[in-house]
């Protein structure tokens, strides 16, 4: 066992020294002086067998050593998306908001915030947790319908844009259901209203608008709630959400003006 225990620790450093030596050459192979057709071609190669955080260095050496050149600009966006496909959302983000500074008239611009909103697109989280990467990707994708209406990303944008708000919805939806079973009904319905107001288009406004029936009738605040459900009844008259609302409310022997209308 004596023997065996040196012969293992002279493999061990030996494979370090190797990995070592291994690395030096790749950095000194990347950042070596060389013609734009052999860098960006080394760059391809990294990228094509997805070796994508070396592949971005290497992009950049392109256009870091022929600046000039008419593969300048398409490396430096390449380099990018390795940043990207990489999952280095921040390290992605930043290279693209340095293209459009550097080239706002670019035809790639469009391209660039497209690909900006993916990057906070990809860490939205779960509702539990801090929405602020949806809330960076809505103001994105906004932009791209916006600044470019007609542009290849303009459908996959506005589609996009639907998912994060009733994503943001659900937010405000936990939150609030949290507040009304701890008995935070004026938070709750703060709440509750977001969605009503600010999230029109989102399959929570027919719940939200339930929840404001019963937070109100709650705070013994009648005409509010009789408010409430009317609106939930005059859009969503065949909802479960509705239902549950004019029950309440024949409950409380308080008459909606939706009354008419069978549950």
């Amino acid at each position: 066992m004596s023997f065996f225990v040196p012969a293992l620790k002279k493999v061990v450093s030996l494979f370090v020294v190797l990995v070592i030596l291994s690395s030096c050459a790749d950095k000194e192979d990347l950042y070596t002086d060389r013609s734009v057709e052999d860098l960006y071609n080394m760059a391809m190669d990294l990228f094509e067998t997805r070796t994508y955080v070396r592949a971005a260095k290497a992009f950049a050496e392109v256009e870091r050593q022929h600046p000039y050149s008419n593969w300048a600009l398409k490396a430096q966006v390449m380099s990018a998306y390795c940043y990207y496909e990489a999952k280095k959302y921040d390290e992605a983000i930043e290279a693209f908001n340095l293209f459009i500074q550097l080239h706002p008239g670019h035809p790639d611009v469009a391209y660039a915030y497209y690909m900006i909103a993916l990057s906070y697109y990809e860490q939205i989280p779960i509702i539990e947790r801090d929405q602020k990467p949806a809330e960076d990707s809505l103001k994105a994708f906004q932009t791209i319908i916006t600044r470019f209406p007609t542009s290849a990303y303009a459908k996959d944008a506005t589609f996009k844009i639907d998912f994060i708000q009733d994503h943001l919805a659900g937010k405000e939806m936990n939150v609030g259901r949290y507040y009304q079973k701890q008995g935070g009904y004026i938070a709750a319905i703060n709440r509750f209203k977001t969605v009503v107001e600010q999230y029109q288009r989102t399959s929570h406004v027919p719940e939200a608008l339930h929840r404001l029936v019963e937070c109100y009738f709650a705070l013994g605040l009648k005409s509010e709630a009789q408010a409430a459900a009317a609106v939930l009844g005059h859009n969503f008259p065949d909802s479960e959400w509705y239902k549950d609302s004019y029950r309440l409310m024949q409950g409380k022997h308080i008459e909606s003006s939706q009354g008419s209308a069978k549950p």
